[in-house]
């Protein structure tokens, strides 16, 4: 009996650290298999999310979509399941970031059984995120995000920055503009799309100036905004540039 109930032990600590090779270990050639495997599901599963809004979609290939959709969510939930069994701290690979985007990927899945997904769009949306799955299994983007943790304290103070000068530019845009276009620059609130807008140089031309002080004033802005998208670019870049190093 001692004997059979030890070897049901072995054989359950065999399949552990075979699973472990597969899911968690990437380096092992099982492990890489297996890697590319759900990489190669995740780029199929965001063709079929593209493929499915495309208009007048055969309803049978459509049910065929949504038959992959099923078997996509079962693997994804699969992985997951095995991730927090053979991870050393469940919950705290749980509420990592990686978990959480794997959470994401497949429960609004389930929460959606047997509902017209039609009034509740926002839920197909969430099958974007598998996307950011891809990040787990590229080796730059743990360069990507070393950079990002070396700078994370000059980003968020840029960050904070930006949007103290994006209110005040919405400020500023308002009082010169609001008398003349009453409709367009309705409140400092409607104004700060212009300050983004007008900060990051993309200008869609919803709103422009037509006062001789918004012009001047939006042309200080331009040239402020150039800067300003210089500055994460040059910090993000000299962070790489270390990492690589490295």
């Amino acid at each position: 009996m001692f004997h059979t109930f030890g070897f049901n032990i072995n054989r359950t600590n065999n399949m552990k650290q075979f699973l472990r090779k597969v899911v968690i270990d990437s380096d092992s050639r099982i492990g890489r298999r297996f890697d590319i495997f759900i990489q190669i599901l995740i780029l199929l599963s965001l063709v079929s999310f593209s493929i499915e809004t495309l208009p007048n979609l055969d309803e049978n290939f459509r049910d065929l979509l949504n038959v992959f959709e099923i078997i996509t969510v079962v693997i994804f939930s699969i992985e997951l399941l095995l991730r927090l069994i053979l991870s050393s701290s469940p919950l705290k690979y749980l509420f990592s970031f990686y978990g959480i985007i794997d959470v994401i990927a497949v429960v609004p899945f389930y929460l959606t059984v047997g509902v017209d997904l039609r009034s509740i769009r926002v839920f197909r949306l969430f099958r974007l995120f598998r996307i950011f799955k891809l990040f787990k299994y590229n080796s730059a983007i743990d360069r990507l995000s070393s950079a990002f943790s070396e700078i994370k304290k000059e980003i968020t103070i840029f960050l904070i920055g930006a949007f103290f000068f994006i209110y005040v530019s919405a400020i500023g845009i308002y009082y010169f503009e609001s008398q003349i276009q009453p409709e367009t620059f309705k409140s400092v609130f409607h104004c700060m799309w212009w300050a983004v807008t007008t900060l990051t140089t993309v200008g869609y031309g919803d709103m422009y100036p037509v006062t001789l002080g918004g012009k001047i004033f939006t042309t200080f802005i331009v040239f402020i905004g150039m800067g300003m998208v210089a500055v994460p670019t040059g910090l993000l870049a000299s962070a790489l540039s270390k990492t690589f190093k490295n």
